[in-house]
């Protein structure tokens, strides 16, 4: 059984709206997905998303049935938080999590698509180093970026990776490759809205750490 298809994503509806506890109970199996990729320095992106959750579920648990939707979070929090928001609550937390999101979305898709080193194709850094820089890079300081630096060098052999995916069991690279994407489509789908939620409401920042 693939690690991904654990806990589906569901299809959206047609207003692409978010439900808050379906997508919690989603999001909440993919920080093992850091284990797989092997150096410790994917830990620090692992704990980023774990704690980003609890503070997303903290502020739902307060009120379900208020809380129905992402949105009806951030638009709650920009009325109470006035001009501390976005930079706050669970808003906050939503705003980073995305972002490691969209790093599981990169890496996973240009695996798909095949895109590999031609001098080192059992390799997943290419694949990595892409998601890195279109999901994170742009919000981390010098020092960050040098720490991923390192660890974008250690990735596991593309191999290796796969049958992590796969829980271990030996797997036709295909059969692997077919189930992820799979998980990508409604995966997609709903990380896209998340950006699209916080392009309209002008909530996104881009401060660096």
């Amino acid at each position: 059984m693939s690690l991904l298809l654990d806990n589906q994503f569901k299809e959206l509806p047609a207003d692409r709206s978010i439900d808050t506890k379906t997508f919690l109970d989603n999001v909440s199996t993919l920080p093992s997905f850091f284990d797989c990729l092997g150096s410790k320095v994917f830990s620090i992106i692992k704990s980023d998303i774990n704690g980003n959750i609890t503070k997303i579920r903290a502020v739902y648990d307060q009120d379900p049935a208020k809380y129905v939707t992402l949105q009806d979070i951030l638009e709650t929090e920009q009325e109470t938080y006035k001009a501390e928001w976005p930079k706050v609550g669970a808003t906050l937390a939503l705003m980073w999590l995305k972002r490691g999101l969209r790093f599981i979305q990169v890496l996973l898709q240009s695996l798909a698509d095949g895109e590999r080193d031609e001098n080192n194709p059992n390799l997943i850094r290419v694949n990595v180093t892409k998601a890195y820089e279109q999901a994170l890079k742009k919000y981390h300081g010098w020092i960050i970026q040098k720490i991923f630096h390192a660890a974008l060098i250690a990735a596991p052999y593309r191999s290796n990776f796969l049958k992590a995916l796969s829980k271990g069991e030996e797997v036709k690279d295909e059969d692997c490759l077919a189930n992820v994407r799979l998980f990508l489509v409604n995966y997609t789908v709903t990380v896209d809205a998340i950006y699209e939620m916080y392009t309209n409401l002008d909530a996104e920042l881009d401060y660096t750490v």
